[in-house]
């Protein structure tokens, strides 16, 4: 399992919400380069940028943060926000960046995002499946809609995507542990894709039992900037899963 720092970004600076609130964020010293460039020292291969301005205003914003992120470090790189268009999709890749990030266009508009898995590849893809209560959240987690994430799940595994991620809105931010019960179900009834989980992970405890489960990677944010888990402890842990 690998583990994956989380790179959250309002205007250019390092924040954390909590259940996806822009009302309840926090924002940190340390800016986004400099803590991808720290996490590269400690052994970290890669790290999940997120464009909250983007996701709210549905369009990427933060395009100088991801492509110094992307030039001055040798990590792997998922970016997402905001992704509505295939010039976008475009740009992003074009900056060496590996993985889009995709979650409101896949429910929203899934002819657009089969269109971009044909044309670029389903490898060049993260599918975000954002969920509260089961049912599909986009627009940077302000939209709820009627999806159940099962079926949406479901849709694209049959379009050969493998490389998902989930976040239980309930849990983000709020360091009380991850939904494993959600995670185990996901996993039992998709064998065949590459399960990484997102929010609530507060202890080396929560990342051994994602592992348990089968995840194949957890996306570590709030727990790192609120010294819950120290980066060395992390580090390690990684190395030991590899």
């Amino acid at each position: 399992m690998q583990i994956i720092p989380a790179i959250d970004i309002i205007g250019g600076k390092c924040v954390r919400l909590t259940e996806g609130d822009y009302a309840s964020k926090t924002e940190y010293a340390t800016g986004p380069l400099e803590m991808a460039k720290m996490y590269a020292s400690l052994g970290f291969k890669r790290v999940h940028l997120v464009d909250l301005d983007g996701a709210k205003l549905g369009k990427v914003v933060n395009w100088n943060v991801s492509e110094e992120i992307a030039k001055q470090t040798s990590l792997s790189i998922d970016f997402g926000g905001g992704v509505k268009t295939e010039t976008e999709v475009e740009q992003i890749l074009g900056l060496g960046i590996d993985y889009v990030t995709v979650g409101s266009i896949a429910a929203k508009d899934p002819e657009t995002f089969k269109r971009w898995i044909k044309q670029f590849g389903e490898d060049k893809f993260l599918l975000g499946a954002d969920v509260r209560n089961n049912k599909i959240m986009t627009g940077g987690w302000l939209e709820e809609t009627e999806i159940d994430i099962f079926d949406f799940i479901e849709g694209y595994v049959q379009l050969g995507m493998v490389n998902i991620f989930c976040t239980d809105i309930s849990k983000d931010g709020k360091l009380m542990g991850p939904s494993f019960s959600l995670y185990s179900e996901i996993i039992e009834r998709f064998p065949t894709i590459k399960l990484i989980a997102s929010g609530g992970v507060s202890s080396i405890d929560d990342l051994i039992e994602l592992r348990k489960i089968g995840c194949a990677g957890a996306i570590v944010g709030k727990a790192i900037y609120e010294n819950k888990i120290t980066l060395e402890a992390l580090a390690s842990f990684n190395l030991q899963t590899k």
